[in-house]
């Protein structure tokens, strides 16, 4: 199968699934979904304001009336959105909403890009990776998708290497060479940013680096300056059940998102971090 061919099968499939959509397929301004509501999940203070701002939208376009729920981890808005307690959350990359769903046989579905962003390395005791000592202490998420990217990201840097064969989703486990005899402390990834004074360094989700007071000019390694190198299953996305993937309302509030103003509000909340990944 050649590069050309596999760039235009995945084109073709995310514009079917409505991960990206063709030009002017935006709906006309109007009113015809008046006085329904949509509730979303997020994890975040960030998301929340971007959503925040949405809903603003949705309501003064639509009539659409978004209710947030904000939750404090990467767990529940997936269970609630599996239950039904949901109808869309916006939190989670491809990535890890596929691990999600063969952990807990989940039925969710990518419904379209949010935002992408750039995984930070973080630290208050060097300035660069290279400074590491042996027996350097490093945090990273302890989900399979996050700590994976993790790694990926540490080998992109030089510090590790991990076996290929483990894909996106390595493991410490597969870890095939470790120099500076790096340990990993495996902790949840809303916790790494309070635990960042007790470890050498920290991969730190850009959502919890925010709320803590942190950007992406802090951090001492990010793993993609070139976003058209990042692959797709890195990307964020609107997540809907599989039940419900066909309401029209929901993709009207997907098409209200993936607009120009939404592309500056997300730079704004995040200060630069955040990109559009519907583009």
């Amino acid at each position: 199968m050649t590069k050309h061919f596999v760039k235009t099968l995945l084109a073709t499939t995310l514009l079917t699934a409505g991960l990206v959509k063709a030009p002017h397929s935006v709906q006309a301004v109007d009113k015809p979904f008046d006085g329904q509501t949509v509730k979303i999940g997020v994890v975040s203070d960030a998301e929340e304001e971007v959503w925040d701002f949405v809903a603003k939208k949705a309501e003064k376009e639509a009539g659409i009336r978004l209710d947030i729920v904000l939750f404090t981890d990467y767990v529940q808005p997936n269970v609630a959105l599996q239950d039904g307690s949901l109808d869309i959350n916006a939190f989670q990359h491809i990535a890890y909403l596929e691990d999600w769903n063969k952990a807990n046989k989940g039925t969710l579905e990518p419904l379209g890009f949010t935002y992408v962003t750039p995984l930070g390395i973080y630290s208050e005791k060097v300035k660069s990776l290279d400074e590491l000592a042996k027996g350097a202490r490093i945090a990273i998420p302890n989900d399979p998708t996050n700590g994976g990217r993790a790694l990926l990201a540490l080998e992109q840097a030089g510090v590790i290497e991990v076996d290929d064969k483990a894909g996106i989703l390595p493991t410490v486990k597969d870890v095939t060479k470790n120099p500076k005899q790096v340990k990993f402390e495996e902790l949840d990834a809303a916790q790494i940013p309070n635990s960042l004074s007790d470890v050498d360094a920290a991969a730190i989700n850009n959502t919890f680096a925010i709320d803590n007071g942190l950007t992406l000019k802090d951090a001492i390694f990010i793993d993609a300056k070139d976003l058209k190198s990042l692959p797709d299953e890195y990307k964020n996305v609107v997540a809907v059940n599989k039940s419900n993937k066909d309401r029209k309302v929901l993709e009207k509030v997907l098409s209200i998102y993936q607009t120009e103003a939404v592309k500056k509000k997300l730079l704004e909340v995040s200060k630069g971090s955040d990109l559009a990944a519907w583009e």
